[in-house]
């Protein structure tokens, strides 16, 4: 009796809108994955602003349900944002660089193939990163929520003046702030709004959340490093046109005592490095430390 055939494989492609000249690298990743035996789909708003006939749109959770990895064509924005559709599925995720600075779609256009080919055939660094939610109570109801990789930031409005904020941690009382805001940030984040406002580079393997004050009033009001078991409560005491949002990408309005409550999603994503990948390349990549060719700048 022959042997029952192994079902096809699905690799989902999410490529950020309105990227110009982006066709012909996804039709050739779309000849690639299909020669190579896997079916092909596209994420439904990929599907919408793509001119490429043929292939099914799947919605992030079908894509969650029946794919066995994602391929991520943008920038971090772009990553950010199916990142956190995924994540309560775990699907693996690829990302190769459309944007400007890639921390986490690292893999260069001119190579994508063979990294590709590479780490579809089990030559990849996996790696583990946590999330955060958090939820808005007011009056003992639920009016907002939502996940973040990297950082969850309450923030005074333009032409505001400073927010008051009443921050607790596991239920012990830590501060009253009086600044700009309040950035909490996962470990990825750390080298995003949290780095621009003084934060701490922290390493992705870290069990930690920083917390980073923004412009705060006292000078004291310094980022800490706390662990990512605790569950954070800020409370809005004061200030105008507050707002929350999570990775720059949803958004709710504030208002006086509104409290916020945040702690480490039971989720996780996993990245799909290529093989060799250091974290530590890419911060030396990205942030430009020591770029001295050869002998020039060093010191005699």
């Amino acid at each position: 009796m022959p042997a029952t055939p192994a079902p096809q494989k699905t690799v989902a492609l999410v490529v950020r809108h309105n990227t110009a000249d982006i066709e012909k690298p996804v039709a050739g990743i779309v000849d690639y994955l299909q020669g190579a035996g896997y079916r092909v789909v596209f994420e439904a708003e990929t599907a919408a602003h793509l001119a490429l006939a043929g292939i099914e749109a799947m919605s992030a959770a079908e894509i969650g349900e029946t794919a066995c990895a994602a391929i991520i064509m943008g920038g971090d924005g772009t990553m950010l944002g199916i990142a956190r559709q995924l994540a309560p599925y775990d699907v693996p995720l690829i990302g190769i660089n459309q944007g400007r600075l890639g921390f986490m779609t690292d893999i260069p256009t001119e190579r994508m193939i063979p990294v590709l080919d590479a780490i579809l055939n089990g030559k990849a660094k996996a790696e583990k990163r946590t999330l955060l939610e958090g939820r808005v109570m007011r009056a003992n109801a639920t009016i907002a929520c939502g996940l973040a990789v990297n950082d969850v930031v309450v923030a005074r409005g333009a032409g505001a003046g400073m927010v008051e904020l009443k921050v607790t941690v596991d239920g012990h009382f830590m501060y009253n702030q009086r600044s700009d805001g309040l950035i909490i940030s996962t470990p990825t984040g750390s080298t995003a709004y949290a780095l621009s406002a003084g934060g701490p580079l922290l390493h992705p393997n870290l069990s930690g959340i920083v917390l980073v004050p923004i412009a705060p009033h006292a000078l004291s009001n310094r980022p800490i490093v706390i662990p990512d078991s605790s569950e954070i409560v800020i409370e809005i005491v004061s200030g105008r046109d507050v707002s929350i949002n999570f990775d720059m990408q949803t958004f709710a309005s504030l208002a006086h005592g509104d409290q916020i409550t945040i702690s480490r999603s039971p989720n996780c994503i996993t990245f799909l490095h290529p093989a060799g990948w250091s974290y530590y390349d890419t911060l030396r990549e990205k942030l430009h430390w020591n770029e001295y060719p050869s002998d020039e700048g060093k010191l005699s």
